[in-house]
């Protein structure tokens, strides 16, 4: 090796780790693959493309301590050894994959791709902060060996920065480290690198919290060491004369769970419970694990007294990630609480040792299909016989396979199903930005609006004021937003040309002194064959249709109507019916310029016109005359549809019968405020009391009177007199 690429320390190191590599790996890599890895190792550095990284993180170095941290992990496969070897010479271009494929095989080009896709996320510093950066690397490493080696890889990494002098790397690696690999290392079981990590990581981001803990847990040391003697000694003689063949041990809380327990009790160290904890683990027979396990149990508590609400029973109902153990706080020696873990060497091995999927403990997050992949993966370990790497080669991790995650140039990343397109990722940022887009640049290259996504492009949105959705693009978004937002912006634009092409047309009619009738403009635009008024109007925004030949054509539908309907338009020429029991002759009312006497007529119902009200004449379809109000809420529709058949009426002057009028009165639910009102009509000799009907509500009332007068006059008299009374807020005439 070139003494210009090692430094003096390393030249020293360099030997000694070699050769704990090979004799750690022996049993899985040959005499020749160690023989074919130092060559081509040694090519690539003569050839200048071994190089230190821009941290100045030496590649050769690291990948050894990586390859020794595996073997002292893990029974790692020689796959995944070699795969650790060779990944620099790839990602620095002096081998092809497919030259590692070819020289050594598809199992370690597999490794060695995931291993430099996986790489390749880091350069979007930003998006690892986001929990789809999580399910992105488990997209892109594509093998459970993958993920295990990033893991180790990080912990190596971690051990190298300690006195590193730049101090943002450090500190980026540290969160890295703590938001991703020790998750995921805890859900793999490898709690021994997770605590690692996570002690690093608080120590390179918060040191001074990090060296207070370990400095006040380095005080107490020969006293707790002395305190947990003094704890086992007699828990060791009573459990040894009850029979029980087990170990017993003292373990201090790592710094990071003891500084994790601080914040959450908001306690200095010394107030915190389980500083350190007792573990018992028990050699015992499968059908006697439970039973002696609480017999320890048993023996424990009879000799320090439990704190009940800290009981933890894992063995009577385990954990749905199978961790099995039994855990008590007990007041020892001194007055202290002490944390004891019951167990057999079974539930040990499986808590400890093993790659059980018992992620869940300590409350780590979880996701159901990421719940079941892991359950799946510790199957597979628990039933391995010749080695568990051997049997998860092949496992596919495939958990996120219907989802695509795809980084902004800014480096945000965005999670999307699998299949969409480039306009989807458009709509996802923001509706306004897929309306206008016109494609975009995907890894650095133009891609048209249609281009499928795949999970770690980089995708830069294009857009033109000039653009706008059109229907076609609805054949290849999948997003449920993209599809909404493009059919609300087509709609929303058809309505806007509609509303135009109405706009123009009403001019045009205007223009010729025609006014629309609806029912008929309804008539021709069903005769037209369009289903709705939009579509009508579409088609003359597009000129499809001629306004001049809409209005002939509507001119001779109104007349053909008309002639149809009502053949006489003339109010005075209208042929008047005599079955109503009102007349002209003798009544209150002239109907008609010419004073004509005998037409029938009616008052309408809608507005209950009285002798006073200013009114107007209907000539409805009977032949009768229905008078109405002037302000009667139909008057604007009759004259605006049928000002051909409205005839002039007033009052004859003479008042005749007396008509109904209805009040809307409101005010307090007090004590005999109804027979004041009631009171006052009867006083009146031309106004009589038709109806009434009350409703009470909350210390309120609501009434409806229908009272019998003769004209307008005896009304206001009435309403100014009933709101005199005390507690009536408003009373007002109704329809």
């Amino acid at each position: 090796m070139s003494e210009i690429y090692l430094n003096e320390t390393e030249a020293a190191l360099l030997p000694q780790l070699y050769a704990e590599v090979v004799r750690h790996n022996r049993n899985i890599i040959s005499a020749d693959d160690i023989c074919r890895l130092r060559t081509a190792i040694a090519k690539s550095i003569e050839d200048g493309h071994y190089q230190r990284d821009k941290y100045g993180i030496n590649p050769l170095i690291h990948n050894l301590q990586t390859m020794q941290a595996l073997a002292q992990s893990l029974s790692p496969d020689r796959e995944m050894g070699i795969a650790i070897m060779l990944r620099t010479i790839v990602a620095s271009g002096e081998n092809s994959i497919e030259k590692i494929s070819e020289d050594w095989g598809d199992d370690i080009a597999h490794i060695v791709n995931g291993l430099i896709k996986v790489s390749s996320l880091y350069s979007h510093r930003a998006a690892v902060e986001s929990d789809n950066f999580r399910r992105l690397l488990m997209t892109f490493a594509d093998d459970i060996r993958v993920i295990i080696l990033m893991i180790v890889d990080r912990l190596v990494l971690m051990r190298r920065i300690n006195h590193h002098p730049d101090e943002q790397f450090v500190h980026d690696v540290a969160y890295e480290a703590n938001y991703l690999y020790a998750p995921l290392a805890h859900r793999l079981g490898l709690y021994y690198i997770k605590s690692q990590l996570e002690d690093m990581s608080l120590k390179y981001s918060n040191r001074e919290i990090y060296n207070e803990i370990a400095g006040k847990l380095n005080e107490t040391k020969a006293a707790r060491d002395e305190y947990i003697a003094q704890f086992i000694a007699p828990v060791k003689e009573k459990l040894t004369a009850a029979g029980l063949n087990f170990d017993i041990k003292g373990r201090t809380k790592s710094i990071y769970s003891i500084w994790n327990k601080m914040k959450k009790q908001h306690n200095d160290i010394e107030q915190i419970y389980d500083l350190f904890a007792i573990r018992i683990i028990i050699d015992t027979p499968p059908e006697r694990e439970k039973s002696d396990c609480w017999f320890a149990y048993s023996v424990i508590t009879d000799m320090y007294t439990p704190n009940t609400s800290r009981l933890k029973d894992w063995i009577s109902i385990p954990k749905s990630n199978g961790y099995e153990s039994l855990h008590i706080t007990v007041n020892g020696p001194s007055n202290r609480w002490v944390e004891v873990q019951i167990r057999t060497r079974r539930m040990d091995l499986v808590a400890e040792k093993g790659l059980a999927a018992h992620w869940r403990y300590k409350g780590i997050k979880s996701e159901s299909n990421l719940d079941n992949w892991m359950n799946n993966i510790r199957d597979i370990l628990e039933a391995a016989e010749t080695g568990p790497l051997q049997l998860i080669k092949n496992f596919k991790m495939d958990i996120y396979s219907k989802e695509v995650f795809v980084f902004t140039p800014k480096g945000d990343l965005y999670k999307l199903p699998n299949g969409a397109s480039l306009l989807d990722f458009a709509f996802h940022i923001h509706s306004k930005l897929g309306c206008i887009c016109t494609g975009g640049k995907v890894n650095g290259k133009n891609q048209k609006i249609n281009y499928r996504l795949q999970s770690g492009d980089t995708v830069e949105i294009l857009t033109s004021s000039q653009q706008s959705p059109k229907l076609d693009w609805l054949n290849f978004v999948v997003t449920s937003k993209a599809r909404n937002k493009i059919k609300q912006a087509i709609n929303e634009r058809s309505n806007r040309d509609s509303e135009l092409a109405r706009e123009l047309l009403q001019r045009r009619f205007k223009n010729r002194k025609i006014e629309i009738d609806e029912a008929i403009m309804m008539k021709l635009i069903k005769k037209l064959g369009y289903k709705t008024v939009t579509q009508f109007y579409s088609a003359v925004n597009a000129g499809e249709l001629s306004p001049a030949d809409i209005i002939d054509r509507y001119l001779e539908l109104k007349s053909a109507s008309e002639t149809q309907i009502n053949p006489t338009v003339s109010a005075d020429e209208f042929e008047l019916q005599s079955d109503e029991t009102k007349t002209s002759s003798s009544d209150i009312l002239y109907i008609g310029s010419n004073e004509v006497k005998g037409m029938n007529y009616r008052f309408a119902k809608c507005c209950n016109p009285i002798f006073g009200d200013k009114v107007f004449g209907f000539i409805s379809s009977e032949g009768v005359v229905k008078i109405h109000r002037a302000d009667c809420p139909n008057a604007r529709h009759i004259h605006e549809r049928y000002p051909y058949r409205l005839i002039p009426v007033k009052w004859s002057g003479k008042i005749g019968e007396q008509f109904g009028a209805t009040l809307r009165i409101v005010g307090n639910d007090d004590i005999g405020i109804v027979t004041n009102i009631t009171s006052i009509i009867n006083r009146e000799k031309s106004i009589s009391l038709r109806s009434i009907a009350i409703d009470s509500n909350d210390g309120l009332f609501q009434g409806h009177l229908v009272v019998g007068l003769t004209d307008t006059g005896a009304l206001n008299n009435l309403i100014k007199k009933i709101k005199t009374i005390k507690g009536v807020k408003d009373v007002q005439r109704q329809n």
